[in-house]
């Protein structure tokens, strides 16, 4: 590749981003790393990563040897990503921002910048891979199938897949901090960072509570068994076992359930509790990567969350419902705002919102769609 063509790469200060730039300087690009910064610090807590990232990023390029330029996107983040969290919160779902600050910030507002400042391509320290076939782009797993983000990244389209670049694809963890330390960068065994998108690690409640009002409640069984008080709908999601104050003998209690209108936080005892299960599932903004199959259903494997094992299931249209999910074998706590992402295989096929958990697999019996996804 000619060093005339000119890659900006987007560095965290993370060991991941450091050895894509590595990676792509040793390929002959014509590297520039670029610093995002997307949150404006709160000092009322003191919390200032984002200048410990800020330093991580220089020294990397020190030793690199490459430029390095800074950006601010808290407005952008503010207005795309942080709103609609705040929004979804308010609704009592539990949205993965992570997805949108992709979607919205990291490739979007990054391309955008990179494309005015002359590059060519962009790339992350992201684990995922892309390629052209027939001409379409494909969004791929990474080999790494621990650190793969492809969950987090379905939301892109044609235009920011055509001009990234995933450095990382054809490598684990382990190695990627073997080349790291071999090439002397000083973040090669630096902790990698959770916590919101951007945000960082903080106590959740306390840094919510700064921007909604939460509203307290009771807290019941199905069948209307009050167990205690909630501290507002927004804290919890499905599944969760901790935080809830709920003791006794027997099995640990777990959310099932919320009604919004009533402000109601339903609990069940047991980890397989039935009502932690459903068959299927109703979702919302379905994004197809490579465009919309021409025949639905369509057969796949599908997560419902990051760490989820594939899923055999069917997607398919509903004239009055949008597009539904069915598997063929029961989910445990399928999480309304949250995303599902469809697989074929190493392909990423794409994802949405999911609006609702549906006990029972409509228009097509389980014995059925086990069938149907064995035929196929």
């Amino acid at each position: 590749m000619s060093g005339t063509t000119r890659v900006i790469v987007g560095l965290s200060g993370g060991v991941d981003s450091a050895v894509a730039a590595l990676l792509l300087k040793r390929q002959g690009y014509d590297v520039t790393g670029l610093f995002m910064k997307n949150w404006e610090d709160d000092d009322r807590d003191g919390h200032c990563a984002a200048e410990e990232d800020l330093r991580e990023a220089r020294h990397v390029c020190d030793v690199l040897q490459i430029p390095l330029s800074t950006v601010n996107f808290a407005t952008e983040y503010w207005d795309h990503v942080f709103s609609s969290f705040l929004t979804e919160l308010r609704a009592g779902r539990t949205p993965n921002p992570d997805v949108l600050c992709n979607k919205e910030i990291k490739f979007k507002a990054f391309l955008e910048h990179a494309t005015m400042l002359g590059a060519r391509y962009i790339a992350t320290g992201h684990y995922a891979g892309v390629a052209e076939f027939n001409g379409t782009y494909r969004l791929l797993r990474a080999r790494d199938r621990d650190k793969d983000q492809t969950y987090f990244l379905h939301a892109l389209g044609q235009k920011e897949l055509a001009r990234t670049l995933f450095p990382l694809a054809n490598l684990t963890k382990t190695e990627v901090r073997t080349i790291a330390r071999q090439a002397g960068l000083p973040n090669h065994a630096r902790k990698d960072s959770t916590g919101i998108c951007f945000i960082g690690e903080r106590n959740f409640r306390q840094f919510i509570a700064r921007y909604l009002t939460a509203q307290p409640g009771t807290m019941t069984t199905l069948e209307g068994e009050v167990k205690g008080r909630h501290d507002g709908l927004m804290f919890y999601t499905i599944g969760q076992r901790h935080g809830l104050g709920v003791g006794g003998p027997g099995d640990a209690w777990y959310v099932v359930g919320k009604d919004i209108g009533r402000n109601i936080l339903y609990v069940e005892q047991g980890v397989n509790h039935p009502a932690l299960y459903a068959c299927g599932l109703k979702m919302e903004s379905m994004h197809w990567i490579s465009g919309k199959p021409a025949v639905l259903p369509l057969t796949c494997q599908a997560k419902t969350r990051y760490r989820q094992a594939d899923q055999d299931c069917v997607i398919r249209d509903m004239p009055e419902e949008g597009v539904r999910v069915d598997f063929a074998v029961a989910q445990r706590a399928i999480t309304p705002g949250q995303s599902a992402v469809f697989y074929r295989e190493e392909v990423c096929l794409g994802g949405g919102i999911i609006l609702a958990a549906s006990p029972k697999a409509e228009s097509l019996p389980e014995t059925q769609l086990s069938h149907t996804l064995r035929s196929h």
